[in-house]
């Protein structure tokens, strides 16, 4: 038998993938020639191996990309060329190919960010010519794909490109050609609403860009949006992003109390890891464990936030879907799932500026919509009662209510939980102010409609009080804030309200005697709370004939409230305790305070007990209802008004809100 011809070779240690030595030949090749077209159809008839091409675009340092802007051109306009001719499977392979491109070669940290970007990616002569086509392309192909993958995928490049190029003029492209009409398309034709993710959340991304500095199409565009159809289909991909996001932080400690069942785990990323009770639950996290766990949490995913924001401050469409869409069978109706999401958010706000941030966004969105009337109506009404998962990770808890719960009972256990949870030296003072801001829109609405609720009243009242005495013992580190003065100023007047007009909205005479009550146990802090914030009235200049400046007017209201609250105190302390002093500093000692921990984690702030003489609660009851027949309370004119939401006024929190949101999807399509 003649020996075979063939010889056997050694079998190499590793086998590298075709792609990848096409990727080497691109960018490690010392001598660079421009590609053949051999060479550029072979590299898109080949699945991309993101991994190895993310390792090596990471390799290059700013320089080394600009170094390589022949080889980075030539790949950026070719793929743009196989995505825009359709033909499989090119043209997918060459849109994952750019958002992998894009992502990598964006996330450097030039010394000059819009010129280099521009040199790296079509050169300075040809940008408008190049990007210019980019965006068509991605355009048509998402508004016209041959399939809502394909079409996904060019949404996911533009996502990668905002994002990415979020500081240079490279965005402005987006906004010349408006792709809104093409990304509600896709919404129009999403087979389900987990599909609409994507699309939102460029749109949030657009929407943002700059649009403080100008007038942004997309904001526009939000605003005259009526098709109800595609947006109930968002309202409810918002609902699904929100429930998937709550599930991660119970995946880490679920805190389902016990009777309680969640009929349907919601699944959005396709991470099943992120769903409740996935983990084993034999083998939960350590403290530490779960910390460092907590401190990463919410996924990127929450960048949708800033487009749920966007929509319901400029649609109002899209904010009566949002609270009134009623879940369908087994699920959690969309607000559902957005207040348990802020519950958590604001729960474990005080963990990170970039939770912090989501948390706040949260806040936005609920008072824009708690001012709306027509949707107030809803969230106070029994015809609008739904079922939420409150956040119950922390103690201390609030009463578990189980089964439906009129909304506005809801929100207010995210306000406690959101007050109780965040107390710290270096308190985030705009929180605050935002949550008393929401109660007081809230309790304004009920007390004008003569709406009754049945709610934990006193669990609210001890947060309230419990929050002033913090800002007392604490008012050294918290006087220099910018922001104090409206948190101070706003939680007199919620209380001033209360006093003045729990009657209206209060169910039973209990929980109006339990907010005298703790009125009487808080008086000294009051008055202190009034001197080292300066709440008192502006002194009036004799022979002066000139009107009152309205900031003036104003700090007089603030200070009359607070007059208000002590006088109430003053009253019921000297029937309660038979004093002959007016002073009601002996009532309760002050000596206790929070227990913080730097600016760690916070213990909850208990209040004192009053020392009561010997009096029964019946006894306590009956001498402050037959106080009410002695009580003369003149509440000033103006507790009840509150202006409306002015984005102008936040536009700094919502530029670096949407600086987090941008990171996050950039990270996303990573």
């Amino acid at each position: 038998m003649e020996a075979s011809p063939l010889t056997q070779q050694t079998r190499p240690e590793t086998f590298q993938p075709k792609i990848v030595q096409l990727y080497e030949s691109l960018f490690k090749s010392p001598e660079y020639a421009e590609p053949s077209e051999g060479f550029w159809r072979e590299f898109f008839l080949l699945p991309p191996d993101a991994g190895q091409l993310h390792v090596l675009l990471d390799e290059l340092s700013p320089d080394d990309a600009l170094a390589l802007q022949a080889q980075t051109q030539h790949l950026f306009a070719r793929a743009i060329k196989e995505a825009a001719a359709g033909v499989s499977p090119a043209d997918s392979y060459a849109l994952d190919t750019l958002t992998i491109f894009l992502t990598g070669i964006l996330s450097k940290k030039y010394t000059n960010p819009s010129s280099d970007v521009i040199t790296v990616l079509a050169g300075l002569d040809e940008v408008d010519r190049v990007i210019a086509e980019f965006v068509s392309v991605l355009d048509g192909i998402i508004r016209n794909g041959k399939s809502l993958q394909i079409r996904r995928k060019a949404i996911r490049v533009a996502i990668a490109m905002t994002s990415g190029a979020y500081k240079t003029s490279l965005v402005s492209y987006f906004t010349h050609r408006d792709l809104f009409p093409s990304l509600m398309k896709y919404v129009h034709d999403s087979d389900t609403p987990m599909e609409v993710f994507d699309p939102f959340l460029l749109l949030g991304l657009l929407a943002n860009y700059n649009k403080f500095e100008f007038q942004n199409p997309y904001q526009l565009r939000l605003d005259d949006f009526v098709n109800e159809s595609s947006i109930q289909q968002i309202v409810k991909g918002v609902g699904l992003a929100c429930g998937g996001l709550r599930n991660g932080y119970v995946a880490v400690q679920d805190d389902i109390p016990e009777g309680w069942s969640l009929t349907s785990t919601l699944i959005f990323f396709g991470l099943r890891a992120l769903a409740p009770g996935t983990r084993d639950k034999a083998n939960p996290p350590s403290a530490e464990e779960a910390k460092t766990m907590f401190a990463a949490l919410p996924a990127q995913e929450a960048a949708i936030l800033l487009a749920t924001y966007d929509f319901a401050n400029a649609n109002k469409l899209f904010g009566f879907h949002m609270v009134h869409m009623i879940p369908e069978k087994n699920e959690e109706s969309p607000f559902s799932s957005f207040l348990s999401l802020s519950s958590y958010l604001l729960q474990h706000a005080y963990r990170s500026m970039r939770v912090a941030h989501y948390a706040e966004l949260s806040l936005f969105t609920l008072r824009i919509l708690v001012e709306d009337p027509t949707l107030c109506k809803h969230i106070c009404s029994e015809d609008g009662k739904r079922k939420v998962r409150i956040c119950r990770q922390r103690q201390p808890y609030l009463p578990l209510i189980s089964g439906d719960r009129v909304l506005a009972t809801v929100i207010f256990d995210v306000i406690i939980d959101t007050i109780t949870h965040n107390l710290r030296r270096r308190l985030d003072v705009k929180i605050y102010s935002h949550a008393i801001a929401i109660v007081l829109r809230l309790l304004t609405y009920l007390s004008i409609n003569k709406i009754r609720l049945t709610y934990h009243w006193s669990e609210l009242w001890r947060t309230l009080l419990s929050l002033m005495r913090f800002l007392t013992t604490y008012a050294t580190d918290l006087i220099s804030n910018p922001q104090i003065n409206t948190l101070t100023s706003c939680l007199a007047d919620v209380l001033a309200f209360c006093v003045s007009g729990g009657d209206t909205f209060l169910p039973d005479p209990s929980s109006y005697d339990d907010l005298f009550y703790k009125l009487v146990e808080t008086g000294p802090v009051i008055s202190k709370f009034r001197d080292v914030y300066s709440l008192t009235r502006t002194p009036k200049l004799p022979n002066s004939t000139s009107t009152t400046p309205l900031p003036d007017a104003a700090k007089d209201l603030h200070a009359a409230a607070i007059d208000t609250l002590l006088s109430v105190s003053t009253h019921f302390y000297t029937l309660l305790f038979h004093s002959d002093s007016t002073d009601p500093s002996a009532a309760a000692s002050v000596s206790a305070s929070p227990n913080l921990k730097g600016d760690g984690e916070p213990t909850p702030v208990a209040l004192p007990a009053i020392k009561k003489k010997n009096l029964s609660p019946r006894e306590v009851h009956r001498i402050i209802k037959q106080g009410y027949e002695t009580l003369s309370i003149q509440p000033p004119e103006g507790l009840s008004a509150w202006s409306k939401w002015r984005e102008s006024e936040w536009k700094t929190e919502l530029k670096k809100a949407a600086r987090v949101a941008v990171d996050d999807a950039r990270q996303l399509v990573a």
